[in-house]
């Protein structure tokens, strides 16, 4: 019982009734109590010999005492065709009627006929009237086309009881839901006689039916019960010789009630019922019960047309769930097509997706809640508290106080959980604490009847235990709801893997063509070079071997001298570029001030040159990187704070590490919109001042070199003025 009953639904049965042992009502054996309704009779025969029979056999089959050989009571022919139909598949309605001491003697009988415990067992009822089947066969038929026309799943429940009433002529006839294969349930539809209380909307808790009477439910598709008052047939003997239990009555259809529910009958002055099981993929999913005030006997026929009608019920409520999964379905697709095309996924149109109190949206890190009742301490403790799922799969639950150790008590009572990404992202709807009216079956100002178990054996008390366990329980999450759920989950996984793909032919794509122009850059460098020189030298010679050149000629060739020199220090520049992108990165740690000595050596000149006073790292400071990659970083951004030094004393630049690598001057500084400019190739934010300015690709090799690393570079301005470039080295990640 401990394993079906959550604390909380005991102590609620606690609460409303200490008198009422529950646990009692979860243990009985009610497929084995020993008995069968007096208004048939039951035997059990076995290689050809009565082994049990019930007490009133005799009686009722109008035979001295019902033992030895079963041909004292049928013919060999009857034997044959009632195992026969034992052994067919025909359900737990195998019947056929028979004529005992044969035709005209006035005994005729309907006998269902079953197997159990190695036993062939015969029930028998009272013949019906003739033509019976006949009368109800046209009723039933017109009832199950009316049923066809139902849209919904209230509609053909409402239809399914006004047959059924009209059909049985039960005074109170109501369908059944259960919230789940083990949850509570709620009266959806109801056809009822004037005079009695009404219990549309009447929810029951679990413990109404407990897990034994379900399965029974499950494997019997109608039970019936003619009179609460009925003195059980005790069956003779009591336990089986070679089993020691009592015959197992699962498929009985005379089988005795529970004192438990007769109890119950009885407080709520019912005299006779009959449920039908409502069935989906093989579970109770809900049922039709019937209630009478006087004694009903049903006869096989029109409990085969009840039947057969709860079958025809079943199968229409499963096509149209599926049918409003469908549908759920199409809309979700429409609504998530909208959803997914902003970028990033709106939390206000999530929440609209299904009906919850607030929706958490966590999408790289950043969380964001749309809706009420959760602030952000509590949306990251749900977060944090919910079980690893992978992405694309959808996690729910009704009572997080029950399903989740550590959620705290105050906070959202339901949640449905999608993981939305491999990195956290998940989205997630929230449902708080389900709000149920206090709807009672029987008028509160009446006294309550008080049976030997207390009050718990009333409408009233079932309502008041279904009140209190279902505290902390958020409404539970609907099919269409999960439906929704998972369409967006497979639209999100889509969209990641186009995404994906499109982004990987864009990688190729680029490493393609940067492959390309490292390989153009390389060759066109190379290949000028040499046509450069020679124009470098022949203005050289000319100017060796000519005399009495006029001034304007001497000018032009040291101007062809000069921007040939200039050539060559940007195709050098060029080639040193393209060459960073095929060298491979060795990473290392390096300690910054011995890199910052190295670097002085060919840098130092032009800083004493410009009078710039040089702050040496800290000794113990590294960074994570390619040592002679790093080294021409701090060559290139220490010569640029000597080229770019401000005219006034104090001159200085500084090297360091605090969130990361930085090199601060307190030069004449970048103007802010220029700075990321000053990381492109060749682009100069100043004119040269003087033949050393060099050729306007320091800072683009420093971005080369740091982005080949998995890093980052910038520039700020520095305290007081000049210009800060930062650079970040991750340790961990593989070179680009």
């Amino acid at each position: 019982m401990n394993q079906w009953l959550p604390d909380r639904v005991v102590a609620a049965e606690r609460e409303v009734d200490d008198t009422f042992d529950v646990s009692a009502c979860v243990r009985e054996p009610i497929h084995k109590l020993g008995g069968v309704q007096s208004y048939g009779a039951l035997i059990g025969v076995r290689d050809g010999k009565i082994v049990v029979a019930s007490e009133n056999a005799g009686t009722v089959l109008g035979v001295p005492e019902p033992r030895g050989a079963v041909t004292r009571l049928l013919t060999d022919w009857q034997m044959a065709t009632l195992a026969a139909l034992a052994d067919a598949d025909t359900g737990q309605t195998a019947m056929m009627p028979v004529e005992l001491g044969g035709v005209g003697s006035g005994r005729r009988f309907d006998v269902t006929v079953h197997r159990a415990d190695g036993l062939l067992v015969l029930e028998f009822e009272p013949a019906s009237p003739a033509g019976e089947f006949a009368s109800a066969y046209a009723p039933v038929r017109q009832a199950l086309v009316r049923l066809q026309r139902a849209g919904t799943v209230a509609e053909a429940c409402q239809e399914a009881v006004r047959e059924i009433r009209a059909i049985t002529g039960y005074d109170r006839v109501v369908a059944y839901r259960f919230e789940s294969a083990d949850g509570p349930g709620e009266v959806i539809a109801e056809e009822v006689a004037a005079g009695w209380e009404p219990w549309l909307g009447l929810w029951f808790p679990a413990t109404d039916i407990p897990p034994q009477a379900r399965r029974l439910y499950e494997h019997n598709w109608i039970r019936v019960i003619a009179d609460v008052e009925d003195e059980t047939a005790r069956l003779v003997p009591e336990v089986l010789p070679d089993t020691g239990e009592p015959l197992d009555l699962s498929m009985s259809v005379l089988r005795t009630v529970s004192d438990f529910h007769l109890e119950y009958l009885r407080n709520i002055e019912v005299t006779s019922s009959m449920s039908v099981s409502l069935l989906s993929g093989g579970r109770l999913w809900g049922l039709i019960a019937c209630h009478g005030r006087a004694r009903k006997e049903l006869s096989p026929p029109v409990r085969s047309a009840c039947e057969f009608f709860g079958v025809a019920l079943s199968l229409q409520l499963a096509s149209l769930r599926e049918h409003d999964v469908t549908s759920a379905r199409e809309r979700s697709r429409q609504v998530i097509a909208g959803l997914l095309a902003d970028e990033p996924l709106q939390p206000a149109g999530l929440k609209d997706l299904m009906d919850c109190d607030a929706v958490l949206v966590r999408t790289n890190g950043d969380l964001t809640v749309h809706g009420d009742g959760l602030g952000p301490e509590a949306a990251a403790a749900l977060l944090a508290a919910l079980p690893d799922t992978v992405a694309g799969e959808i996690w729910s639950s009704e009572c997080l106080a029950d399903d989740l150790a550590d959620m705290p008590e105050k906070g959202p009572a339901g949640v449905l959980a999608l993981r939305s990404g491999a990195e956290g992202d998940v989205v997630v709807w929230v449902r708080a604490e389900r709000t149920v009216a206090r709807r009672w079956a029987t008028d509160p100002s009446r006294p309550i009847t008080m049976g030997p178990h207390g009050r718990r054996l009333t409408p009233r008390g079932s309502t008041a235990v279904f009140l209190a366990s279902v505290r902390g329980h958020s409404m539970p999450w609907s099919t269409t709801d999960l439906v929704m759920a998972a369409e967006l989950g497979r639209a999100m996984m889509a969209s990641a893997l186009a995404n994906a793909r499109r982004l990987s032919a864009l990688n190729a794509e680029l490493t393609r063509s940067n492959v390309d122009l490292d390989s153009f850059a390389h060759a066109a460098a190379h290949d000028l070079k040499e046509p450069l020189r020679g124009i470098a030298n022949t203005a050289t010679f000319i100017v060796e071997d000519a005399e009495g050149m006029d001034d304007v000629t001497t000018r032009r060739l040291a101007s062809i001298q000069r921007l040939a020199e200039r050539m060559d220090e940007l195709l050098n520049a060029l080639l040193y570029y393209s060459r960073l992108g095929r060298t491979e990165v060795q990473s290392e740690t390096v300690g910054l001030r011995d890199a910052a000595l190295r670097a002085l050596e060919v840098a130092g000149p032009r800083l004493r040159e410009a009078d710039v006073e040089v702050i040496l790292p800290d000794q113990g400071a590294t960074v994570h990187a390619d040592p002679m990659m790093f080294d021409q970083v701090l060559i290139n951004l220490l010569v640029n704070a000597a080229k770019y030094a401000q005219p006034e004393q104090p001159r200085r630049v500084e090297i360091g590490v605090d969130d990361g690598f930085f090199v601060r001057d307190n030069g004449i500084g970048m103007p802010a919109h220029l700075r990321e400019q000053a990381f492109q190739l060749f682009r100069r934010l100043h004119p040269p001042t003087g033949p050393k300015d060099g050729s306007g690709a320091g800072l683009a090799i420093v971005r080369r070199i740091v982005e080949r690393h998995g890093g980052q570079v910038w520039a700020e301005e520095s305290p007081g003025g000049g210009t800060t470039v930062r650079a970040t080295f991750p340790e961990g990640r593989d070179p680009q």
